[in-house]
């Protein structure tokens, strides 16, 4: 299998003041297409961070890190934005939907962005919502949807692009005990169908999902061995 995270020895400094904060102290680590994987670790181990390098969200101080095979630190904000768009569908703990938007229109919103024409947007975004057991619910606003539902809604969002890459973090941390179930089935049918999906999370029980485990405290990881997941 070909990685699709790549970092070697990446550290991540923030200035505070006259101090500086290393987040990351010397992350080496590949992540492999097709794997499910999970980062967890304790608030202020450096999981955020790590998370935002990940997703291209913020870029190493030092090291290397490669997205399907391409440097990060050698683009440009708008390739960055690009290959991002590409490769990376996110799903976060607030789920980020528009209130005022319907189901439909929120998932495709990437699409908007990508400059793909709106009678296609439409369909692929009605497809979306299918694969994630919502199409009877395409017109419905957020506000009109349980939690879970609107995390399925942004999981559909997360897969309009077709991206190799699913980034959850914290996928279900404002979930109750049944609608996480059914995320976390959602999200091992999708990593069973062939896509990458790696998992943010400070929960032992969402991470149990998991093929692999990343440890991370103090800005440095380490990995349980691959585990077959029932």
């Amino acid at each position: 299998m070909s990685a699709v995270l790549e970092l070697h020895d990446v550290t991540k400094v923030y200035a505070a003041g006259e101090l500086e904060v290393k987040a990351l102290a010397g992350v080496t680590l590949d992540i492999h297409e097709g794997e499910m994987v999970a980062v967890i670790g304790p608030s202020g181990s450096g999981k955020s961070t790590l998370m935002h390098i990940l997703g291209c969200l913020d870029v190493p101080t030092a090291g290397t890190f490669r997205l399907a095979g391409e440097d990060v630190s050698e683009l440009d904000e708008d390739r960055l934005a690009d290959l991002r768009n590409r490769h990376i569908g996110f799903v976060f703990q607030q789920f980020n939907l528009l209130a005022y938007l319907p189901a439909w229109r929120n998932v495709e919103l990437p699409l908007v962005y990508a400059g793909v024409e709106p009678h296609e947007r439409h369909e692929r975004a009605l497809a979306a919502l299918g694969q994630v057991g919502l199409a009877n619910r395409a017109e419905h606003k957020p506000g009109e949807l349980s939690g879970g539902q609107q995390q399925r809604v942004a999981i559909a969002r997360a897969l309009v692009t077709e991206p190799a890459l699913i980034l959850a973090d914290e996928p279900t941390g404002n979930l109750d005990s049944t609608s996480t179930g059914e995320v976390l089935d959602l999200l091992d049918a999708l990593h069973r169908s062939g896509r990458t999906v790696v998992l943010i999370t400070h929960e032992a029980d969402v991470a149990d999902r998991a093929q692999r485990v990343i440890q991370i405290r103090d800005g440095l990881v380490w990995q349980e061995p691959d585990h077959a997941v029932a």
